[in-house]
């Protein structure tokens, strides 16, 4: 089979769908753990923090271990990896002694190969030829979205029609995707990188150039906007509209993954007509509207509605700026892209904290949800000095051009 770019392309979108099996299934079976292995919440919260510690790591240490031995080899690791951690679950915590070490060691090969993927799946995307990349890159983040989805509502109805005592079968059979995707990594093309080698990298590096770091603030912003209101939409839900938590998962994290992917497959396939700066700065102040009406409606089924518009918002944000940094730092190659994953991390941590620091301090999370409304409002502040500068320099490029006609 001749296999081409649109191959490598769903392999990513696999990769994708990957990650957001790694991520969103182990919390599904968090109060499993807890009742049938007897683990305390305080460590099943650290499971969480080993989680987002182990990707922050390999974040730093991608970018090396990818030029040593290149991205086919590092992404078909990632799924062995991945698929290890998943299978393990189903066997680990029984025949070790210690229960919560088999949970741990699986959170930790599904942390390295989830972080991994995080690093490498955009750039690949990023370097196959295409017409418009910024809505190639758009579509393929609307993939983690739905594999977020398919998470959630393929595991809850395993749950009921099997029942939860069968759990140790369901991380095998999502083990199957990145097993899968495994395969596809042997054989499609991988294209080169623009910004990895001598030739077409960034004149001095990223470190020193200042709209890196402007973007790097932003992705910090943009993940802090994402999860601070997608980790609470759930209690939102259950304590709001006095439903089961079945019922809080589906109206709050799924329906805020499913305008979230909704957003980005609209871009990805009208994006050719939308400036992505225009898009950013839009999509910013959509978000802040989407907090007031959340953290200030005394209506809860519009406090939930608020929810969905903050998941339809952040949408654009992740994926553009990656977008947006391969156009404004050309060569940045593939530390650019792990140096931006890591500060989407750092805001996917800093945003719920800032919401949970403020409740535990005020007694209201409507309040927490305020706080953090200055990660979207910083966004929007910055991309409009971006939006400011970007036509000055058009203005000065016409008026130079003009000058030279004249003269001519």
């Amino acid at each position: 089979m001749n296999l081409t770019a649109k191959h490598t392309i769903y392999g990513c979108y696999l990769g994708y769908i990957t990650q957001a099996i790694v991520n969103n299934l182990p919390p599904l079976l968090f109060l499993t753990f807890h009742n049938q292995f007897g683990i305390s919440l305080e460590k099943i919260s650290l499971l969480i923090t080993v989680n987002f510690c182990i990707q922050i790591l390999i974040d730093f240490l991608a970018p090396g271990i990818v030029k040593k031995v290149g991205y086919r080899a590092v992404g078909i690791t990632s799924f062995l990896v991945t698929t290890l951690g998943l299978t393990g679950f189903s066997w680990l915590p029984f025949v070790l002694p210690n229960a919560y070490a088999g949970i741990l060691i699986c959170m930790t090969l599904n942390a390295i190969g989830g972080g991994i993927l995080e690093v490498i799946v955009s750039p690949i995307v990023e370097a196959c030829p295409s017409e418009n990349k910024e809505s190639a890159m758009s579509l393929l983040h609307s993939f983690y979205c739905w594999g977020h989805m398919g998470v959630v509502i393929l595991s809850t109805v395993f749950f009921v029609a099997i029942g939860i005592d069968s759990w140790r079968y369901l991380p095998s059979l999502w083990a199957l995707v990145p097993l899968f995707t495994c395969m596809m990594f042997l054989k499609i093309p991988i294209y080169s990188i623009e910004g990895d080698d001598e030739e077409t990298q960034l004149p001095g590096g990223i470190f020193k150039s200042r709209i890196f770091w402007v973007l790097f603030l932003l992705m910090i912003c943009a993940g802090a906007s994402e999860q601070a209101v997608s980790q609470w939409s759930s209690l939102f839900a259950e304590d709001g509209l006095g439903v089961s938590k079945t019922v809080g998962d589906l109206l709050g994290p799924c329906a805020f993954a499913f305008f979230m992917g909704l957003s980005r497959l609209l871009y990805g396939i009208k994006g050719d007509k939308l400036n992505i700066r225009h898009g950013l700065l839009g999509t910013s102040a959509l978000c802040i509207v989407g907090y007031l009406i959340t953290s200030l409606s005394p209506i809860p089924l519009l406090s939930l509605a608020g929810c969905a518009l903050c998941g339809f918002s952040v949408g654009l944000m992740w994926p553009g700026l990656f977008s947006l940094g391969a156009v404004l730092c050309r060569g940045g190659g593939t530390m650019m892209y792990a140096m931006f994953a890591l500060a989407g991390d750092v805001g996917c941590s800093a945003g719920p904290t800032v919401v949970g620091f403020v409740t535990d301090a005020v007694g209201s999370m409507k309040t927490g949800i305020m706080a953090a409304l200055v990660f979207p409002a910083l966004l929007f502040i910055v991309m409009l000095g971006l939006q400011k500068n970007s036509a000055k320099e058009k203005t000065t490029d016409t008026t130079a051009a003009g000058d030279l006609r004249s003269q001519e």
